[in-house]
């Protein structure tokens, strides 16, 4: 196969399992587990914000100061199901054995979900000392990482598949 019919292949599986992954996330039976994954991430925010030493109220989805000067609401889009959907594509598509791709997934979820525990805590203190500064981490600098940090997480999988599979794996 050629080069060109290979990259045709894996931007057409690509876009084809994003399109699919993306309607069942947003199809109501799925719903709801995405909204209590949603929480859970908040609920494990507040915890390693205890556990680190700070203070933190959670209600649902938000973290909130005890004196209710700043809180935040983690919503669709920021608790990283996005990024993970378009690495989950990636993989998918990737030409490598099923089982390869099917190990990768879960070890994907968790690269992305570790750099988002670290986004929203990080977010949950800048934005109790400056509301630009927070606008500009939420919007620009931690959208920006999240994505680099599911490009890194695919190309060290692929790399590592690739590897696999000149070993005869």
């Amino acid at each position: 196969m050629t080069l060109k019919r290979q990259r045709t292949g894996f931007a057409l599986s690509f876009f084809l399992a994003a399109a699919l992954l993306f309607a069942l996330v947003m199809s109501a039976p799925v719903r709801p587990y995405v909204d209590q994954f949603t929480v859970m991430l908040a609920k494990i925010s507040a915890g390693l914000i205890h556990a680190g030493g700070g203070e933190c109220l959670r209600n649902g989805a938000v973290l909130a100061k005890p004196d209710f000067t700043f809180a935040m609401e983690i919503r669709e889009g920021c608790n990283g199901i996005n990024v993970v959907i378009l690495l989950w594509a990636a993989i998918l598509a990737y030409p490598a054995p099923i089982l390869f791709r099917l190990t990768g997934l879960p070890l994907a979820m968790a690269g992305i979900q570790a750099a988002n525990l670290a986004r929203v805590i990080s977010l949950y203190y800048i934005g109790q000392y400056s509301a630009s500064l927070f606008d500009f981490a939420h919007h620009y600098l931690w959208e920006t990482l999240i994505l680099l940090d599911g490009i890194v997480v695919f190309g060290l999988w692929a790399r590592l598949a690739r590897r696999a599979k000149a070993a005869g794996a």
